[in-house]
């Protein structure tokens, strides 16, 4: 890794992301393959400090490919998506697997070539002008990460935060988000009554000192998918979700907000009954 790096490219599936240049540090992020950074600082020759999007952390210097300014403005712009929940790149015989999200640098359809050597893909991958912001694209794809388990900073089907779950399922069909559930919420279009809400629409919950601190996304019939423990499917009423095994209402709805330009009309609550979902303030957590 060159001193005067300023680009680079991860290379391996999943690639943490943290606070401070220590493994002990916390993970606020994750590094999917294909994805470009720019370096911002470097300590010794272990960590570099980089950026990707609006956020800033530290990752292992040998865990990215180091690009030229021209390499970087050309991977950053060209490239197919993999939409497959895992999938896996081939190289000289080797395999490498790659989450859903993960980028396919100047694909060809089936193969591309970073830094001399030529992989091939046989997956299911789109470009991302293919990818519209509908409801139903963002139903299929966030549902493709059930069941996967919580973790702090998590991008992959193998750990997931729920803001990030929300931001990459967005991402992946053009609606930027940024990081965190408090900064997304000041963004979109405010849904003025539950009742409105459509699927797609995001609910964000507060804790309990009223700050925002989570995120779902809205599905048909009065469900929300989001992540407590792992991604799951609760119902939502307007206090907030009901987790039907605790018999108990566990975050406290705040808003919902609308940043799809093509929602489905559909309500995401069709002729609701209240009495199915025992609504009681004092049950949450």
């Amino acid at each position: 890794m060159s001193p005067s790096m300023k680009y680079g490219l991860c290379t391996l599936s999943v690639v943490p992301v943290r606070t401070q240049p220590s493994h002990k540090s916390e993970q606020i992020y994750q590094l999917l393959f294909g994805e470009t950074v720019v370096v911002e600082e470097r300590k010794g020759r272990k960590w570099l400090k980089v950026r990707f999007g609006e956020l800033s952390g530290w990752v292992l210097a040998r865990q990215l490919l180091p690009l030229t300014p021209s390499e970087w403005e050309r991977y950053s712009s060209q490239y197919a998506l993999n939409l497959d929940l895992t999938g896996h790149l081939f190289r000289d015989g080797e395999s490498l697997p790659i989450t859903l999200g993960a980028r396919l640098p100047c694909f060809d359809g089936l193969r591309m070539v970073l830094a001399g050597q030529s992989y091939t893909f046989s997956g299911q991958a789109v470009f991302p002008e293919h990818l519209q912001p509908l409801a139903h694209l963002v139903e299929k794809l966030a549902r493709r990460f059930l069941w996967a388990p919580e973790q702090a900073g998590g991008r992959s089907p193998f750990g997931i935060e729920g803001a990030l779950l929300v931001q990459l399922v967005y991402g992946l069909v053009g609606v930027t988000l940024p990081r965190f559930a408090f900064q997304q919420v000041l963004l979109g279009e405010l849904v003025n009554f539950l009742d409105e809400a459509l699927p797609g629409d995001l609910a964000f919950f507060e804790g309990a000192g009223g700050k925002v601190n989570h995120v779902g996304i809205l599905l048909p019939e009065g469900k929300i998918l989001h992540v407590s423990g792992w991604a799951r499917l609760d119902a939502l009423d307007h206090f907030g979700i009901f987790d039907v095994e605790q018999q108990r209402h566990t975050h406290r709805l705040r808003v919902v907000k609308r940043f799809l330009d093509s929602p489905q009309t559909r309500p995401a609550f069709p002729e609701r009954k209240t009495a199915e979902v025992p609504a009681q303030p004092s049950l949450f957590a």
